[in-house]
C-alpha cells in the first residue's frame, strides 16, 4: 500500500534513530523528507499512528519540537510490502524490492521461507463453485512459449500442456501413438505420409482444428526456424497437400524413418493459422493451441494456465495451474530451501525427508560433453593433443566439485555398467595421468597455446571447472559464452572446443541425430563423410534396434579419434506428496498437469 511506502521513506530518513527511541522534530522537517504539504503530513502521521507504526506527540507553539517514536521495523515493513506485491502476483517486483534493501540477504532468506508456503495445492470456494489450484515454482526464466522458438526445458514443459501434435510418443520411447491424427498411412517408397485427423478438435480460441492448420504449422516451422532443433526433419518436406479438411499428405524428398518420431515432439505442435497470421507469424507469449490447458495470463513472471473444458481427451481435474518463474539470481537460493511443495522437480531429498515423499528417478537424463572444432587451425588438429585433452579430463574431480546423488561419470550417451571408482586407486592413477598428459603435450609440441572453449551461459560453472581442471595439466582454456538461441550460429566456429549437453528422453535417437548433425558443421572432412554416411543409414533403417546399434557405432568411432569427450551425466528426480493422485511423468520427470488430482 502507498502509506507503507511513505513510512519506509520516513524511516530511512533517520537511520541512526532506533525503534522506541524518541526523536525531537518539527512537522515542517518531516514534510520536507516526504516532499509533501503541511496538511498532507498531518494526515499521513495520523494514518501511520492508526496502523500503530509510530507515535506522534505534537507540541503547539512556534519553535517547539514535537516527539516522533518509530515502532515498526523497516525490515518488517519491507516484508509486508513484498508479500502484498506477491498477492498482486508481482513476484519480480517483490524480489527487486528486497534486493535493494539494507540487509538484503537475510531479508530474502526470510521471504523465501514465507514464499515456500505459498506453493502447492489449494482450493478456493466462491459461492457454490470450487476451484482447485496447483501453484509451483519453476527455477527457469520463460522467454517464449511458441513451439518454434523454445530453447529450455521449462518452456518445453509448458508447451506440452498448451499444444498437441499429430502423434505422440509413449513415456518409454518405444511406441508412437495416435493423437490429433487418429490414423496414418505411408506409401511403399516411405516418402508419402498421410494423416487422418480427429474431427471436432478445438483450439483454445474456439476454432476447429483443420488440415489447413497442420499444413500451416509445418510450413511455418520451416520459415521461422530453418536451423532450429530437428530442422533436418522438416527441411526434407517437399510438399504438403490437404485433400479435405481432415486429411493431410506430406511428401518427403527422401525416405526418413525418423520423420514420424519428429512429429511426436512439441516442436511439431499444431498451431492455429488464423491466430499466427494475425500476430505476424509468431506467438511467443500469447500461445494458442489444442492442449489440456490454455494460457490466461503471464504478468510479472507468473504464468497462469486454466483447464481447457473442450479438450478432446477430456477435461483435467485441476482448474488452474500457476507457474511462478524466478529471476536467475534468485533461483539457486530458493531451490536450496526445504520446500513444502506437493510437486518438486529436479530435487535431492535427505533420507529423513524421503519418508514423507514419493520419489521417482526419471528414466531421462542429460549428458554433458565436449566436441572438437577440427576445422579451426590450431593445436587440436594434432591427434596427440586431442588424446592429451581426453586423458586430462578428470571426471572424479568434476564429480567431487559438483557432488550429488544424481550425478555420475559418463563415457557414452548410452548407460554402461558401473565401474569401480575406489578413491585410493584414483589418487595414484590421477598422478600418473597428469604425468602422461604432460608427456603427450610435450611430444606434440604444445607450448601453452590458449584454447577457446565455447558454451552457453547456463553451463558457465562447468566451463570454469574444466578451466581449473585442465590448468593442472598445463592446458590453458579461455571461455566464450554464447546465448543458447545463437549457439548454432557462426560465433561458435571461432572456438577450439564446444561444451554442451544433450537431453536423452523418449526422443533419444532424434536428439542424438540432431547433435551429430550439428557436430558435422565443425568436423574434419573425413569425419564429415563418416557422419554423412552414418546419418544416411539411420534415416533409411526401419528397425529401431538397428538404429541404436548404428548410433553406438558412430559414438565409438568419434571417441577413438578423441573428437567427442564425455564429462558426466545427470539423472533427474521428481518428488511428490502422497496426497497427489494420478501422477503421470514424461521421461524427464515433468508432471502432466491434466492427469493429477488431490485427496
Amino acid at each position: 500500500m502507498k502509506i507503507r511506502k511513505h513510512y519506509l521513506t520516513l524511516r530511512r530518513s533517520f537511520p541512526d534513530v532506533h525503534e522506541e527511541h524518541p526523536l525531537e522534530i518539527t512537522l515542517e522537517e518531516l514534510a520536507l523528507h516526504l516532499d509533501c504539504t503541511h496538511r498532507n503530513m498531518v494526515l499521513l502521521l495520523k494514518r501511520m499512528q492508526q496502523e500503530e507504526w509510530l507515535t506522534w506527540l505534537p507540541k503547539k507553539g512556534r519553535g517547539n519540537r514535537s516527539t516522533l517514536i518509530f515502532h515498526a521495523r523497516k525490515e518488517d515493513m519491507l516484508m509486508e510490502e513484498a508479500k502484498e506485491l506477491v498477492a498482486k502476483q508481482d513476484l519480480h517486483s517483490a524480489l527487486e524490492l528486497l534486493q535493494a534493501a539494507e540487509h538484503a540477504s537475510s531479508l530474502r532468506e526470510q521471504f523465501q521461507v514465507w514464499l515456500s508456503g505459498q506453493f502447492g495445492f489449494r482450493t478456493e470456494v466462491q459461492g457454490q463453485r470450487r476451484t482447485d489450484i496447483l501453484r509451483f515454482p519453476l527455477t527457469q526464466t520463460i522467454h517464449a512459449l511458441d513451439p518454434a522458438a523454445i530453447h529450455y526445458a521449462g518452456e518445453s514443459h509448458l508447451v506440452n500442456q498448451l499444444f498437441d501434435g499429430l502423434v505422440r510418443m509413449d513415456a518409454k520411447g518405444d511406441q508412437i501413438l495416435p493423437h490429433l491424427a487418429h490414423a496414418w498411412d505411408v506409401d511403399d517408397s516411405r516418402t508419402l505420409w498421410t494423416f487422418y485427423l480427429r474431427k471436432g478438435v478445438q483450439f483454445h480460441h474456439g476454432h476447429e482444428m483443420l488440415a489447413s492448420d497442420v499444413k500451416y504449422s509445418l510450413e511455418r516451422l520451416r520459415r521461422l526456424a530453418p536451423r532450429g532443433l530437428y530442422s533436418w526433419a522438416y527441411a526434407g518436406i517437399n510438399d504438403i497437400t490437404t485433400p479435405n479438411e481432415t486429411t493431410v499428405c506430406i511428401q518427403l524428398s527422401e525416405r526418413n524413418e525418423l520423420f514420424l518420431g519428429f512429429l511426436t515432439t512439441n516442436r511439431a505442435s499444431i498451431v492455429p493459422a488464423d491466430v499466427c497470421e494475425a500476430a505476424s507469424g509468431r506467438m511467443d507469449k500469447s500461445p494458442v493451441g489444442t492442449g489440456p490447458f490454455r494460457l490466461i495470463g503471464h504478468e510479472q513472471g507468473i504464468w497462469i494456465l486454466e483447464a481447457f473444458p473442450a479438450y478432446f481427451q477430456g477435461r483435467g481435474f485441476l482448474d488452474r495451474v500457476e507457474v511462478w518463474t524466478l529471476p536467475e539470481n534468485e533461483q539457486t537460493e530458493l531451490s536450496a530451501q526445504k520446500q513444502p511443495f506437493q510437486v518438486m522437480h529436479n530435487v535431492r531429498i535427505s533420507d529423513m525427508e524421503a519418508q514423507r515423499w514419493q520419489q521417482v528417478r526419471q528414466s531421462g537424463m542429460t549428458t554433458k560433453f565436449m566436441t572438437v572444432n577440427e576445422l579451426k587451425d590450431g593445436p587440436l588438429k594434432d591427434p596427440f593433443i586431442r588424446e592429451a585433452l581426453n586423458l586430462g579430463l578428470n571426471q572424479s574431480y568434476l564429480l567431487e566439485q559438483l557432488s550429488g546423488d544424481v550425478i555420475e561419470a559418463a563415457s557414452s550417451f548410452f548407460l554402461q555398467p558401473k565401474q569401480d571408482t575406489d578413491r585410493s586407486n584414483h589418487v595414484i592413477s590421477t598422478t600418473a595421468q597428469l604425468i602422461e598428459v604432460k608427456q603427450l603435450l610435450a611430444s606434440a609440441g604444445y607450448k601453452g597455446d590458449v584454447l577457446k572453449l565455447a558454451t552457453i551461459p547456463q553451463y558457465e560453472q562447468d566451463a570454469l571447472l574444466l578451466q581449473k581442471m585442465y590448468a593442472m595439466s598445463g592446458i590453458l582454456l579461455e571461455i566464450l559464452l554464447i546465448p543458447a538461441e545463437d549457439f548454432k550460429g557462426e560465433q561458435r566456429m571461432t572456438a577450439d572446443l564446444l561444451l554442451f549437453a544433450v537431453m536423452l528422453d523418449e526422443h533419444r535417437e532424434l536428439r542424438l541425430y540432431d547433435m551429430y548433425k550439428s557436430m558435422r558443421q565443425h568436423a574434419a572432412p573425413e569425419v564429415q563423410t563418416m557422419l554423412d554416411d552414418s546419418l544416411q543409414l539411420l534415416r533409411s533403417e526401419s528397425d529401431p534396434k538397428r538404429r541404436m546399434a548404428l548410433l553406438e557405432q558412430l559414438e565409438s568411432q568419434l571417441k577413438q579419434r578423441h573428437s567427442l569427450l564425455f564429462l558426466y551425466r545427470k539423472h533427474l528426480k521428481t518428488a511428490y506428496h502422497p496426497s497427489i493422485r494420478g501422477i503421470s511423468l514424461d521421461s524427464l520427470g515433468w508432471v502432466r498437469f491434466r492427469d493429477i488430482w488431490f485427496t
